[in-house]
């Protein structure tokens, strides 16, 4: 048995469509409807360019089969969701233009480039963009 790569990320929001429009503009992810009998009024799933449903968004109570959470207390030791990049500059430049708050770090002995954002529910994100892809 192994894990093969993490599958997605679910976030549990009181601010379902400012999540949404965050991941949309931000990381130029996809909202899609999730498959029934999920309420795509209650849980949207953003998609890659790849297809991938790389977070779940869903608000409090729409997940019946799963146990609910108290936001921002049942979260555990999670500090932070990284994700692989491409695009830098690009994406320095798109958060400066929509006013986003961000950290940029440079880790020199493995050549990473980091930009550190929250989304609306104070999720902290961390942006990685490798040798070559910066």
């Amino acid at each position: 048995m192994r894990v093969n790569r993490l599958d997605h990320v679910n976030i549990q929001t009181t601010r379902l469509a400012e999540t949404v429009r965050f991941y949309a503009a931000v990381l130029d992810l996809e909202a899609k409807d999730p498959p029934p009998p999920l309420d795509p009024a209650e849980v949207r799933w953003m998609h890659d360019g790849d297809g991938r449903a790389i977070f779940h968004l869903s608000s409090p109570g729409s997940l019946d089969a799963i146990e609910d959470i108290n936001i921002g207390e049942d979260t555990g030791a999670i500090h932070h969701v990284a994700l692989e990049c491409s695009g830098h500059d690009l994406m320095v430049e798109r958060l400066e233009q929509l006013g986003v708050r961000h950290r940029l770090n440079h880790v020199v002995a493995v050549d990473l480039k980091q930009i550190f954002v929250r989304d609306p529910n104070g999720v902290l994100l961390e942006l990685n963009y490798r040798q070559g892809q910066h």
